[in-house]
């Protein structure tokens, strides 16, 4: 057998492995039992709002937990849900939410053209009782809620990082020669 099929081979096996192991992790988060959590109220666009009206008519409710304006690497995933927001919000209602003032998230949104519906962390806990707050400041990843007979439960979790399978580009630079070369997200290129 030649090097190229020795690699070939071995990167399809790596890639089978890696597809079994995404199937046992996706068992093991379906047997995860739903945490109860209370209706938090945010700072929304139009006033306070409930963590139960950021369903929008659907029984399930991604919150994305974002850093804010000030971290590229969270704009990096943002732009991404975005691109495919209309395919996510078929199926449960998405919702950025960040520390920053709704003003300020406002504006970057505009800036950005996000059509993700944000609300602001700021004079809540509900980043920190999460887990995606401690006292080294704020974390990126991603809540799934479900309002299921009025009952307000997480049902998964996950931090964000590079590499991660919530955005795209990093598995499109591990394709190339060199990888991502210490490449990192910018506001503006």
């Amino acid at each position: 057998m030649t090097g190229k099929s020795t690699k070939s081979k071995t990167l399809n096996e790596l890639r089978s492995e890696f597809l079994q192991l995404r199937e046992q992790i996706a068992e093991a988060q379906a047997d995860r039992p739903p945490e109860p959590v209370k209706d938090y109220v945010f700072a929304g666009i139009d006033g306070p709002v409930r963590l139960s009206e950021l369903f929008a008519q659907k029984s399930e409710l991604f919150v994305i937990h974002n850093m804010g304006t000030n971290c590229a690497y969270c704009t990096l995933w943002a732009d991404g849900f975005n691109g495919v927001l209309q395919h996510l919000s078929n199926r449960a209602a998405v919702v950025v939410s960040s520390p920053d003032a709704v003003e300020v998230q406002q504006q970057f949104r505009a800036d950005r053209h996000w059509q993700l519906d944000m609300v602001s962390t700021s004079d809540n806990q509900f980043a920190r009782d999460m887990g995606y707050q401690n006292d080294r400041g704020y974390h990126p990843g991603v809540s799934v809620f479900s309002n299921a007979k009025n009952q307000l439960t997480r049902v998964a979790d996950t931090p964000f990082g590079p590499g991660d399978d919530y955005c795209a580009v990093w598995h499109l630079f591990d394709l190339l020669p060199d990888g991502a070369n210490a490449w990192q997200p910018k506001f503006s290129y």
